[in-house]
């Protein structure tokens, strides 16, 4: 990680009546080439309630193998940036936010060296739904009477997503939650509940506009999802129901699941391995959707 540049703190956006938006910009040693480089924006985890950005969550940021300074040292420039909690604002704020970080990096590519067309999505968890979402969403019909759909960035496009243990389909992720969960979708004031405001079974309309499986269309983006299969928090079901509409509507989809892993890519004895294994996937991912552009 020679010469890397970090840049904290960047202020992306000032939501109304909210903290202004900030973002970290990691930027590759060297000079890009003409056009830019590619660029990653990462959206942290939390069930959009917490964490914080520059963040994988406590578990794989333990590991100390810093995913975040890998896809920089493998010639990304990656942002990191902040959302709207929960607490603060229900769904879509989040989106909106998510995608006015998008929009900045765009507006701001010439100034850091970026590659304008060869911008991605990655999220883990909470940020996995957003970053999906990122990726189905680029001047989608459904949001035309949303909130917010008129600030920049509604209609920005990414070039391809990568999401770590997504929720994609709200309505049905607490029915498809394991026998030892330790959070369920359909529990009172779960995280999903926080979300959008009500219990996802009680606002079905709600919870399906928060869901990226209701945006899946012919023509979407790349996109990789990795999930354990022993995840608690987020079934592995929510990463291939996704993957499964995807590739029906003939777009291009590749799913890793990695056995006995939990959320956070956690395992019974400790071990690394499938924090590893999901940083190489995205990398090599990510490194051959911007090759083809």
């Amino acid at each position: 990680m020679t010469g890397l540049r970090i840049l904290n703190g960047i202020e992306f956006a000032r939501p109304q009546d909210a903290e202004p938006l900030l973002l970290d910009l990691y930027l590759p040693a060297g000079e890009s080439r003409q056009g830019g480089r590619p660029a990653v924006v990462h959206f942290h985890g939390g069930g959009w309630r917490t964490g914080e950005r520059s963040s994988l969550g406590p578990a794989v940021d333990g590991f100390g193998l810093s995913p975040i300074e890998q896809l920089a040292d493998a010639g990304f420039v990656v942002a990191s940036a902040d959302y709207r909690f929960s607490t603060l604002a229900t769904f879509p704020a989040q989106l909106e936010d998510a995608k006015a970080a998008i929009h900045w990096l765009r507006t701001h590519a010439t100034e850091y060296g970026v590659d304008p067309h060869r911008i991605y999505a990655w999220g883990d968890s909470a940020g996995g739904h957003l970053a999906a979402l990122l990726g189905l969403t680029a001047g989608a019909a459904s949001f035309a009477g949303q909130p917010g759909n008129d600030a920049p960035g509604s209609e920005d496009p990414v070039a391809g997503v990568v999401a770590w243990y997504p929720p994609t389909d709200l309505l049905r992720m607490g029915a498809q939650a394991r026998p030892d969960a330790v959070a369920r979708a359909d529990n009172p004031g779960s995280r999903e509940a926080l979300l959008i405001g009500a219990q996802p079974a009680d606002a079905p309309d709600k919870a399906r506009a928060a869901s990226p499986l209701s945006y899946v269309h012919a023509g979407a983006p790349p996109f990789l999802l990795i999930h354990g299969t022993a995840d608690r928090f987020v079934p592995a079901a929510q990463s291939i129901s996704l993957a499964g509409a995807l590739e029906g509507a003939g777009n291009a989809v590749e799913l890793l699941l990695l056995e006995g892993a939990d959320h956070m890519w956690a395992s019974p004895d400790g071990n690394s391995g499938a924090a590893e294994q999901a940083i190489a996937a995205t990398i090599d991912f990510l490194r051959r959707q911007s090759e083809q552009h």
